[in-house]
């Protein structure tokens, strides 16, 4: 199976290396291809995975345990939100922190005609919220909870080939349909992880060009950091759940919370207590405009738009659910359904709302002020918000 797997991943490697130019061509087709015969499934399902997993949660199967009746959680509470939190959205969150509410504030989504700077924040932090609260973590959380149940209540396999065995047999589970769905769950989490480390290492070389370590961050340079990252992601793997990723995701909490501290504190404080209401209020009366968004409602200027934002976000989040979905259910034995998906569906949330608010808010705010500069790119929101807190008011 992972011998299938490499092969299938090597040769697209050495594709994209040979030509390039031609592997662009056909991704941009296939892209354009399923936005517009396929975007609709992807918003409906999206929707689904939130409408199902708060059923499920509020429902009788709500007190089932997640392993032996009255077996208790592996992991503290504290432990355990860390590390969902870190393995979910990690880089993601570091990455468009700043850069997506900017980009929606700069230029806001088609179909939105917010006509001052306060409408323009208010479609912002809707439209960012969208993507990274309710639906991303519904969708972990089906996934997680599918093969924690499978695994720890029904005593199965850990895979997600195993999860399948009420509907396809457990013959074909364990036979050649279980191997294709293996090789596709392993696939998928090769190019979302790409995805992921992609963006880390961005931003790391982001940051050495703006330190002044090095002024032009090349391939070479890039490739090297995601080496690291690598060999970090390898070692705490190794180690085990229980002590490398348990310690390397509360270190990454702390860190975390005293940077969005250390912004709060030096950035637009009110602003930011402000918008904390306000987000939350366009969230909500925006919902059924953000979950109804496809080509039929505004045509190819929508298309365009979403398969750079929703859709793609969407596709992202999926393709992570073999990895993020196992590691969740992994750390989340002894935990009831409803513990499970009150756990990973509102607790991330409402820190992906408060680090949108503080990052995002900051942003725009320095944005309207016009202290951002020729920063107010993606690329550089970050160094110019971090050059900002530290500049006199």
């Amino acid at each position: 199976m992972f011998g299938v797997s490499a092969a299938l991943t090597l040769a697209f490697v050495i594709w994209g290396s040979v030509a390039s130019d031609t592997l662009e061509r056909v991704s941009d087709s296939m892209l354009s291809g399923l936005i517009h015969n396929g975007g609709w499934a992807f918003v409906l399902a999206a929707s689904g995975f939130v409408i199902f997993a708060l059923w499920l949660a509020m429902s009788r199967y709500g007190k089932i345990t997640l392993g032996k009746e009255g077996e208790e959680p592996e992991f503290r509470t504290v432990s355990w939100v860390a590390m969902m939190f870190s393995a979910g959205m990690g880089i993601g969150l570091m990455f468009y922190g700043v850069s997506e509410p900017l980009s929606h504030f700069i230029s806001p989504p088609p179909g939105t005609d917010p006509s001052s700077a306060a409408e323009k924040m208010q479609t912002a932090m809707s439209t960012t919220l969208f993507h990274w609260t309710l639906h991303p973590w519904a969708i972990y959380a089906v996934v997680g909870l599918a093969i924690a149940y499978s695994t720890f209540r029904r005593g199965r396999r850990q895979t997600i080939s195993a999860v399948f065995t009420p509907l396809i047999g457990s013959k074909n589970a364990n036979g050649w349909a279980g191997r294709v769905i293996d090789i596709l769950a392993i696939f998928a989490t090769l190019f979302g992880s790409a995805a992921s480390l992609g963006l880390g290492a961005l931003q790391i070389g982001s940051g050495i060009e703006v330190l002044g370590w090095k002024s032009d961050v090349g391939t070479g340079l890039l490739v090297a950091v995601i080496a690291i990252l690598t060999v970090a992601f390898i070692a705490s793997a190794v180690s085990g759940v229980a002590k490398g990723i348990q310690w390397l995701s509360n270190i990454n909490m702390v860190l975390a919370l005293f940077l969005a501290v250390f912004v709060f504190v030096a950035g637009p404080t009110i602003i930011i207590l402000d918008l904390l209401p306000t987000s939350i209020g366009s969230y909500i009366g925006d919902l059924p405009q953000l979950v109804g968004r496809t080509e039929a409602t505004g045509g190819k200027s929508v298309a365009d738009w979403l398969s750079s934002w929703t859709v793609f976000y969407w596709a992202w989040w999926i393709s992570w659910t073999p990895f993020v979905g196992m590691f969740i259910a992994r750390i989340s034995r002894g935990r009831t359904i409803r513990q499970f998906v009150g756990g990973v569906i509102l607790v991330p949330s409402t820190v992906s709302l408060l680090w949108f608010a503080i990052f995002g808010g900051s942003s725009m705010k320095l944005q309207a002020a016009g202290r951002l500069g020729k920063e107010s790119t993606p690329r550089g929101s970050c160094s110019g918000c971090w050059t900002s807190t530290r500049s006199p008011a």
